[in-house]
């Protein structure tokens, strides 16, 4: 498992979320990434997810 690292920002740049969370490979990362900004209803704000090597998987401003 990789630990992979979702954040979200306000519109002033201020991080409301910054979370890690454990995937097998990046496709599986970005689904979980997807998921859990869906469950905390984030996905209009701007957010990103990025894998251990600093691939961004998922971004959104």
């Amino acid at each position: 498992m990789k630990t992979y690292k979702l954040t979200v920002f306000e519109t002033n740049g201020e991080k409301i979320l910054d979370e890690s969370f454990q995937a097998e490979h990046d496709e599986a990362a970005k689904e979980l990434g997807e998921k859990l900004l869906a469950e905390k209803q984030l996905l209009e704000r701007t957010y990103r997810c990025t894998s251990p090597s600093g691939k961004l998987l998922l971004f959104h401003s």
